[in-house]
């Protein structure tokens, strides 16, 4: 999330400075508006002059006095406590006083991130003189049970908020008013505008985390990188908040329209706040909008987004001289400010008044305790070039971080432009001490150094950093202007070569011939990701940085290292078929056998490449091309094993398309030539071939037939393949539940239930729930076929409630039979 810097109020901002705002005609004495209210009248106080003493802005003043907050956090209580001269007794009677009035939590029925406990010692009010919301009113029960889909924790939590927030009043006063009356027939979009470093996404994010009480259900913050050669697509979007908002990988739809559709839908019966950052264009913001519910959208861009009807605008200038002095006495602390007061206001007019500007000049104060503010605005005052960058569009921002890149040290200046050759927005200290030739442990020392510096923004929960927008741009030039096209050049092959060898190692251990063995080839044994579990989590983490290693093997010519580490993806990529990206890797695999010259690689590739089309891109008229095309490199390689496969893809693909015939013609030459075949894989091709062609023909009517190939399946498994034994189990399971639902068909339950609890048993053993939830659906038919009601009612409602979750399409089937059960109904099993 981008860093842009970010404003609290100020004092006397909306109420007019009126020292005397409220005195006379607020709550009586017992709240602690009214006992606030006596104990500076008698102590002879203005609200400003209380304000001074206390460091509580005259604003949040007069919103106590008035009970417009009516709970003020510990530390204000305090502060006000010692402005007003009290005693310890006197203290504790203004916190008790505070006490009752402080929001408590809500409840909700699970221990959801999305809002910051309130209640005693944790306001959403400041000492700064922020006002905290009142507590949202009250909800129905349904609208704080969370739906069971919702993440406790997830991948688009809130940025941290800064602490020094300044000005920006109005505009947070307006965001709350929308909050409060927000229209679930309506929900409200607030479009926040303006040049870069004016603070959009920091006001966003402080007011999304003032704002959270209201949006029991989360607060979910998305990057839409609009500053960047490529910005996130809409369904790139789209997919990324629905697997925020608790929706499985594999239940994510395929096209934009449907996932934004689905979008709309997650969000009708949930209070969030989305805040949809660095927004490049309308169109990429449109389909990220909730149709109705109790949604407020935050948008920030740097572009006006005129086409977006309908919303609420924010349109952010620069602080007043008087703010950006309030910023930099935040950084540094009254007193410093203070002693060189019009030290502080020329800077803040060297700045330009540009939030971000004045916050990298503080914080570089901060880190020299004993440099004077005249010397850094003598300075900005000499240097020409900042200056122009200060003032003039976006060279203004450039200033600004080469100040504090220049206080940094030639480690660390490498290090931070080298992340700029990152390929995703987040990266970890490993991919940073490859980038600048670094270890680990020095890379990670770094990039806190960098984050002190504000030029780096740290994730929340892990141990990984970003750019913002800006600063990426910084440090793409400051990486053109000192490294040299060689040098970059060698950090993205250094960091590819050693990315893809981890890969390549993590995803063998997934190999059907040798899955348990420990890969010899990751390039850092001692820290390479140990068992399945470890190199699953590595490369789902890693994906888009492996993914664009492959990219530069690809460029580079390395066409044998692309062709291994597809080849090492095999296995794995079955159990991730929803990622799309693995249409990807097994072109450019094809594409590098083709530069390569190598049929053979090329025919392997392009099955995986089919396969790639029909699950994971659902695209079978393109799965059916690429199997052609397979075929015909196989047939004239003579590779029997390739033609079966190629063959079985093909038919897959006609069958999906409706082309039945051919799709069985297909698959039984696809059988023959496998058939043909001695080694174990092709004993496993063919049992994919037949195991699918079964159950087609159960679909087309011919369950004899289906029943009939089944068992051969059975009986080949039971003989055992050699090297296979864990794949021979599973093959053994999948024929088995086919066997009991021809055997259903064939209209002769009783003998199905038995192949069918073998199954279920293996499936559940084998934690495989997208196999385990279909078996068992299959079983609670046959049981309520054989009248058993009891005990099929509960395997059916085990079945569909895990079907749904997965958004399996066999969840309207299990509904259905649950519901003939309910009406009493033995219908037989189709």
């Amino acid at each position: 999330m981008a860093a842009d810097t970010g404003t609290t109020d100020t004092e006397g901002l909306g109420d007019g400075g009126d020292p005397d705002a409220g005195v006379g005609s607020g709550p009586t004495t017992g709240t602690f508006a009214g006992l606030l209210l006596e104990l500076r009248a008698r102590a002879g106080l203005s609200q400003e002059e209380l304000a001074h003493a206390s460091g509580v802005s005259v604003r949040a003043l007069a919103d106590l006095e008035r009970a417009r907050t009516r709970g003020p956090q510990r530390r204000t209580v305090q502060a006000l406590a010692d402005g007003l001269g009290l005693d310890p007794a006197g203290a504790a009677a203004l916190e008790a006083a505070a006490r009752p009035g402080r929001p408590r939590p809500r409840p909700r029925t699970h221990p959801a991130q999305s809002a910051p406990t309130t209640g005693p010692g944790t306001p959403l009010d400041d000492a700064s003189g922020a006002t905290s919301p009142p507590p949202p009113p009250s909800p129905t029960a349904a609208s704080v049970t969370a739906p069971a889909s919702a993440p406790v924790h997830h991948p688009l939590a809130l940025p941290r908020d800064l602490g020094d927030f300044t000005a920006r009043g109005p505009a947070l006063d307006a965001l709350r008013a929308l909050a409060e009356g927000l229209d679930p027939v309506r929900p409200p979009v607030s479009v926040m505008t303006g040049q870069p470093g004016l603070g959009k996404t920091s006001l966003a994010v402080h007011a999304a985390h003032r704002l959270a009480p209201y949006f029991p259900d989360g607060q979910y913050a998305l990057d839409l990188r609009g500053m960047d050669p490529e910005p996130v697509t809409p369904r790139e979007a789209l997919g990324r908040l629905l697997r925020a908002l608790g929706v499985p990988d594999r239940s994510v739809p395929a096209g934009t329209q449907d996932r934004a559709g689905l979008l709309r839908s997650v969000l009708a019966d949930r209070r969030v706040l989305l805040l949809l950052d660095n927004a490049v264009h309308e169109e990429q913001v449109h389909p990220l909008l909730p149709g109705t519910g109790h949604t407020l959208t935050l948008v920030t861009s740097r572009h006006s987004l005129a086409g977006l009807s309908a919303v609420h605008r924010t349109h952010l200038p620069p602080l007043r001289r008087e703010e950006a002095v309030e910023l930099l006495t935040r950084i540094l602390g009254p007193e410093r400010v203070r002693a060189e007061a019009q030290a502080a206001r020329d800077l803040a007019d060297l700045c330009g008044c540009l939030p971000l500007a004045v916050r990298i000049a503080g914080q570089r104060l901060a880190a020299r305790p004993g440099e004077r503010l005249g010397k850094l605005a003598a300075r900005l005052a000499a240097e020409g070039q900042r200056l122009d960058g200060l003032q003039a569009g976006g060279l203004k921002v450039r200033a600004a971080f080469a100040l504090s890149y220049e206080r940094l040290k030639p480690e660390s200046r490498r290090l931070f432009r080298r992340a700029a050759l990152a390929a995703a927005p987040g990266f970890g200290p490993e991919t940073l001490g490859l980038l600048a030739d670094l270890p680990t442990a020095a890379a990670a020392a770094g990039a806190e150094e960098l984050v002190d510096a504000g030029l780096f923004q740290p994730d929340p929960r892990a141990e990984r950093y970003r750019f913002h927008d800006l600063l990426r741009l910084f440090a793409a030039e400051r990486l053109a202007a000192e490294d040299g096209s060689g040098r970059r050049a060698a950090a993205l092959d250094r960091t590819a070569d050693w990315l893809l060898g981890r890969a390549t190692a993590a995803a063998l251990r997934f190999d059907a011939d040798r899955h348990e063995e420990t890969p010899g080839t990751d390039p850092d044994p001692a820290t390479a990701p140990v068992g399945r579990a470890a190199a699953r989590v590595w490369l789902e983490a890693e994906r888009d940085q492996w993914l664009a290693a492959l990219r530069r093997a690809a460029e580079t010519g390395r066409h044998r290292q692309v062709i291994d580490t597809a080849r090492a993806m095999h296995w794995f990529s079955d159990l991730t078929q929803h990622w799309e990206e693995w249409a990807e890797v097994f072109r450019l695999a094809v594409e590098s056998a083709r530069a390569l010259g190598s049929r053979q690689d090329e025919a392997v590739q392009l099955n995986f490449l089919a396969w790639a089309h029909s699950l994971c891109l659902h695209d079978h008229a393109g799965a059916l091309a690429v199997a052609d095309e397979a075929l015909a490199v196989a047939r004239e390689l003579g590779d029997g094993l390739q033609t079966g496969w190629a063959l079985g893809y093909g038919a897959a693909a006609l069958h999906r398309i409706g082309r039945t015939e051919e799709s069985l013609a297909r698959f039984r030459e696809a059988a023959a030539r496998l058939r043909a075949e001695s080694c174990g894989q092709a004993r496993l091709a063919e049992l994919t071939v037949l195991n699918a062609m079964g159950h087609n023909l159960r679909q087309y009517g011919h369950a004899e037939e289906a029943l009939a190939i089944h068992r051969r399946i059975e009986a080949v498994c039971l003989a055992g393949i050699p090297g296979q034994p864990d794949l021979v189990e599973m093959y053994l399971a999948s024929a088995r539940q086919q066997i009991g639902n021809d055997l259903a068909a064939l209209g002769r339950p009783a003998e199905a239930e038995a192949p069918l609890r073998q199954a279920l048993a293996y499936f559940e053993s084998a934690r495989m729930t997208a196999w385990t939830e279909p078996a068992r659906l299959d079983l609670g038919i046959v049981l309520r076929t054989l009248a058993r009601d009891p005990e099929a009612r509960r395997v059916l409602a085990t079945a569909q409630a895990a079907l749904a979750a997965m958004n399996s399409p066999r969840q309207a089937e299990a509904a259905a039979e649950l519901g003939f059960l309910e009406e009493g109904g033995h219908r037989p099993a189709s």
